[in-house]
C-alpha cells in the first residue's frame, strides 16, 4: 500500500520532548497529546517532506500512522 500522508493543514507541531516522550499541542482541536519520541520524529519528517511513499508504506509504520490519524494530526492525501 503506497498511501501518501500529510499533516492536517494548520498544524504547527508545537511540542516539548524529553527522554522517550513528547507532549504535542494540536492547533486545531486544542487537545494536548503525549506521544512517543518515534511518533514525533514521524510527524516532523512528514512536515519537512523527509519521508517518501515507499518509507510510509513500510509495515512497521502502519500502526503509528493510523494512531496519528485517529488524533487528527495527519490525513491521507486524496
Amino acid at each position: 500500500m503506497d498511501q501518501p500522508w500529510r499533516l492536517v493543514s494548520g498544524q504547527t507541531l508545537l511540542h516539548r520532548g524529553w527522554d522517550e516522550a513528547c507532549v504535542l499541542f494540536n492547533d486545531l482541536s486544542g487537545d494536548t497529546h503525549l506521544l512517543t519520541a518515534e511518533a514525533m520524529v514521524l510527524l516532523l519528517a512528514l512536515r519537512d517532506g523527509d519521508i517518501d511513499a515507499d518509507e510510509l508504506s513500510a509495515p512497521e509504520l502502519a500502526e503509528p500512522l493510523a494512531a496519528l490519524q485517529r488524533l487528527d494530526l495527519i490525513e491521507p492525501v486524496p
